[in-house]
């Protein structure tokens, strides 16, 4: 991506969305359906509205392989992992 501006693509690789169902989720791991809800509800305003909109442009276009030198560089995340606990065990 030599030449390319990545600063935008890397935001997307490491902000996390701000509110709503998926918050806290890293916003190139939101899914299709979510953005192109936004993409008819109206995307929000400023910079998240423009981090949404390439995202969603990438995803629809098929280039999500343009962030995988970008995703390679973040830390993986932490997996929560879920313990259940039944009535009988102590």
């Amino acid at each position: 991506m030599e030449g390319l501006n990545t600063e935008i693509l890397e935001e997307i690789c490491s902000v996390e969305m701000p509110f709503g169902k998926y918050k806290g989720t890293i916003l190139a791991d939101l899914p299709i359906n979510y953005l192109e809800w936004f993409q008819r509800q109206g995307m929000p305003k400023g910079k998240l509205g423009m981090q949404l909109s390439t995202i969603y442009e990438i995803k629809l276009n098929g280039l999500m392989d343009l962030l995988t030198p970008l995703r390679a560089k973040r830390p993986t995340a932490k997996v929560k992992k879920t313990v259940f606990k039944f009535g009988n065990e102590g």
